[in-house]
């Protein structure tokens, strides 16, 4: 009899054994489902995407709105001129550009600077098939904007627009032609070609600003 009993209390220990295994397999289990059911079903919000906020300047006629509203997928057969200012946000590369554009008539021109505080970039906007007369007041402008206290450490994008015009100047020649080398040394600024016909190039451009936005010790860009 006593060897009986005790091998009833050995099989009733590996009973027990057995029935803790597979309480923790099954527990095992349960948090197995529940991880992979948390990183399926419940996911967190996605991080939010960056935002910088940039101020859009050039003449009027140099085609800053028309290159707006295209990127932000709109159609540009009814674009009018910006008289005063507009604001879009235009989401690229993972992130969201909130960008000011100001009007580029005479009279409005002198009041660009009021617009400046807050920007973390600038886009000047050149129609590079305009005339002589016009291409210097541009010059200009960009020369004073590249000067302006409130933008002279920013990064600058300079779009060569309308390019697809047959008297459109070639990057080299605006380069040459806006004095960027001596007058923009020490600065971060993109000069590179743009028009209507080409978006995946215009957005290159902006891809480029916006590593440049997101990278503050990055090299000066010339292109």
């Amino acid at each position: 009899m006593s060897d009986l009993r005790i091998t009833e209390a050995l099989l009733y220990m590996d009973y027990l054994r057995m029935s803790e295994c597979i309480q923790i397999s099954f527990a095992v289990c349960r948090i197995g489902i529940y991880t992979c059911f948390r990183a399926f079903c419940c996911k967190g919000p996605p991080p939010p995407r960056p935002e910088f906020d940039l101020v859009c300047i050039g003449l009027t006629g140099s085609g800053k709105t028309s290159l707006l509203t295209k990127l932000c997928g709109e159609n540009v057969d009814n674009v009018v001129s910006t008289t005063g200012f507009s604001i879009k946000a235009v989401p690229l590369q993972g992130a969201v550009m909130n960008i000011k554009e100001l009007g580029g008539a005479d009279n409005i021109r002198k009041y660009w600077s009021r617009y400046y505080q807050g920007s973390q970039g600038v886009i000047f906007v050149i129609d590079s098939a305009s005339s002589e007369e016009e291409l210097e007041v541009a010059r200009n402008e960009l020369h004073s904007a590249l000067q302006h206290p409130q933008l002279c450490t920013l990064p600058f994008l300079i779009l060569a627009n309308h390019q697809d015009k047959p008297a459109a100047r070639s990057v080299q020649e605006m380069k040459k032609y806006l004095e960027l080398e001596p007058l923009a040394r020490g600065k971060r600024w993109i000069l590179q070609p743009c028009s209507l016909d080409d978006m995946d190039a215009v957005r290159a451009s902006f891809a480029l600003l916006i590593n440049s936005l997101e990278d503050k010790n990055l090299e000066v860009v010339r292109m």
